[in-house]
């Protein structure tokens, strides 16, 4: 799998989201723009750099490359979703407030 880069993440523990982006999606740097703006703490795999991960994105998406796709630290994933339910589902799974 390629490299993850964690995000607004001090600690350096495992984050609760991990966003399966491509550098080209300009959904991908919207919401990653919303989730930095409010210094979310997230990590980051670029598809296109892994074809595993690129594999897996397919795997949750019935076949489809979509992205941004999200995997929560609970297994439940969700795509293209907007920052605030990214934001609150962060909040549910970890210590982090918003």
């Amino acid at each position: 799998m390629s490299e993850v880069i964690q995000k607004n993440n001090p600690s350096g523990n495992e984050t609760a989201a991990t966003i399966y982006y491509a550098t080209w999606c300009p959904f991908c740097k919207k919401l990653i723009e919303n989730l930095d703006r409010t210094e979310t703490p997230y990590s980051l795999v670029d598809i296109d750099q892994s074809e595993e991960a690129g594999q897996w994105v397919e795997s949750v998406n019935d076949g489809n490359r979509v992205v941004p796709t999200v995997k929560y630290s609970d297994d439940t994933t969700a795509t293209n979703p907007p920052a605030g339910d990214v934001r609150r589902k962060v909040k549910e799974l970890s210590s982090w407030t918003l």
